[in-house]
């Protein structure tokens, strides 16, 4: 014979496992991801603790964050983070200035388009490893050469993105507004970029990962600071760990912009047409 007290307690148990439940389910991705990254670790670092791997190859990840610990404890890392950061920064607030006003513009205006198309292809098809030799001779090996460099690698993502925004406008949106006499001016500010807020957006992401690797080549090929120039001379030592640690750093550093960018480009993501698969 079950007793008032007990009849209670039934429907908060029940309760308790709905709501755990219910936190598995709106969590699957994350914790899926995060049980997989913490088995990989934990096999990373047995691989190297029972001899299997040479941690002159690989190294691990106790050793990586001892690395890490040491150089924030002795702020032997904050130049390097100064040098990048502020090569990123530059490097890509000029791609966004530069590519998004003339993305809008090649967009929109089609012979403006047809005239800059072949030299933008051109570009965007050359490796910029290629023109790194002259972007020294131009800009030197200080940081106008970093900027140069990150600026090539992260401008034709956000340009051909905003290009193809512009261009996937709904006409009926133009006849709308051409009807109730816009002008260019009130054409591109009410119409035109907030269509291509979504493609800019997409562009603006994949412009962050191009940049990051135009900060380590750039500091790879000729620096004196920065986590490329980091990695570079903890690679010619054979300190495997620095070098792990450097490319955790740049790792780390994108998917947190990234993410920042992502969150950005959901509330924008309701403007586009058919988003849902």
């Amino acid at each position: 014979m079950t007793s008032v007290a007990e009849e209670r307690e039934i429907p908060r148990r029940r309760k308790s496992e709905f709501t755990i439940y219910e936190f598995l389910v709106r969590n699957e991705n994350a914790l899926l991801g995060g049980v997989t990254l913490i088995a990989a670790l934990l096999l990373w670092e047995a691989v190297v603790s029972f001899g299997w791997v040479n941690p002159l190859f690989t190294s691990s990840p106790s050793r990586i964050i001892a690395t890490g610990y040491k150089m924030f404890a002795d702020g032997s890392i904050y130049p390097h983070l100064t040098i990048s950061g502020l090569e990123l920064l530059v490097g890509y607030g000029l791609s966004i200035i530069v590519g998004v006003p003339l993305g809008i513009l090649m967009g929109w205006y089609r012979r403006f388009d047809a005239a800059l198309d072949p030299i933008i292809s051109a570009l965007y098809a050359t490796p910029r490893i290629a023109l790194l030799p002259l972007i020294m001779i131009w800009f030197g090996i200080g940081l106008g050469s970093k900027f140069a460099i990150i600026f090539l690698s992260a401008v034709f993502p956000i340009l051909i993105n905003t290009i193809a925004g512009v261009q996937t406008v709904e006409r009926d949106y133009v006849k709308v507004a051409r009807s109730f006499g816009a002008s260019d001016r009130q054409m591109f500010l009410t119409v035109a970029f907030p269509a291509a807020v979504p493609f800019l957006l997409t562009g603006l992401r994949l412009g962050l990962g191009h940049a990051l690797i135009g900060i380590v080549v750039g500091e790879m090929y000729s620096a004196q600071a920065g986590v490329g120039y980091l990695i570079s001379v903890a690679g010619a030592t054979f300190q495997t760990d620095l070098v792990m640690f450097g490319i955790i750093l740049i790792a780390t550093a994108g998917v947190i912009l990234t993410n920042l960018l992502r969150m950005i480009e959901r509330r924008f993501d309701r403007w586009r047409t058919n988003n849902k698969l």
